[in-house]
């Protein structure tokens, strides 16, 4: 996987975006990244979890329009936070822009979230800046389960962090791959960050209706899934030693 893209200088930051039966959305998607961050040193990612429509050969069709675009693929459908990971490990820049495949986060949003990672008086421990949607285009009923989402989260968690679903973040690559993976850990990226001792900031990001296809999530199966995703993040919160900095010697 390493080898994928090999012929491009090292991106500045690599763009994942995690896709699963959308089709009808990766072309228009990808094509906005190309226009938002033209004359960037980036890669976009887009990591197909096994889609069981024609997402895949579009991607594929893609790549000779578009030379930034890396496409990889599940040979099983995996879930979007294995599709998150599959992105980071082939990524090959240090800094991680993640977006949802569904189009509703705007690639416009993706250069003031890597610059105020990477600013100048930026904190030495900053890990990650998260995107919060301060205009959601979702539904009364899919907004009243995102916020009730957020408030339990921010009970249990005390993460200060006021939409930790939105998919529009930036990361460092190291400080992703220094906390445990677990099937829905993109869901509560903030907290997990945070218990790795590495700062989170967040950041106003813009929100649109999806174009096309329905979204591959309820209400009731997040909540379903939170009961014990929750549980285990708390455990693994708890279980955390940390050796407060490493010096060499």
């Amino acid at each position: 996987m390493a080898a994928v893209g090999a012929t491009l200088g090292r991106p500045e930051f690599s763009v994942v975006v995690p896709v699963h039966n959308e089709a009808e959305n990766v072309e228009t998607l990808a094509r906005e990244i190309e226009t938002a961050l033209h004359g960037r040193a980036y890669e976009m990612i887009f990591v197909d979890d096994s889609s069981l429509d024609d997402t895949r050969a579009r991607l594929q069709a893609l790549k000779d329009e578009i030379p930034t675009l890396r496409a990889v693929g599940h040979r099983k459908n995996a879930g979007q936070s294995r599709a998150v990971r599959t992105g980071v490990l082939a990524a090959r820049a240090p800094v991680i822009v993640t977006l949802d495949g569904d189009g509703q986060n705007d690639p416009a949003d993706v250069s003031g979230l890597v610059s105020q990672l990477l600013r100048a008086d930026a904190a030495k421990d900053l890990g990650m800046v998260q995107g919060f949607r301060e205009k959601r285009q979702d539904s009364s009923w899919k907004k009243f389960g995102s916020r009730l989402a957020n408030r339990v989260r921010g009970v249990v968690l005390k993460d200060n962090c006021p939409d930790s679903g939105c998919a529009a973040r930036a990361f460092k690559r190291d400080a992703y791959l220094a906390i445990p993976y677990f099937d829905h850990m993109h869901r509560y990226l903030p907290a997990l960050m945070m218990s790795e001792g590495f700062g989170v900031e967040s950041r106003a990001v813009g929100h649109r209706s999806r174009r096309f296809g329905k979204s591959n999530y309820t209400n009731f199966g997040r909540l379903a899934d939170a009961v014990s995703d929750l549980r285990g993040v708390m455990w693994l919160r708890k279980r955390r030693r940390s050796p407060g900095g490493v010096d060499e010697i």
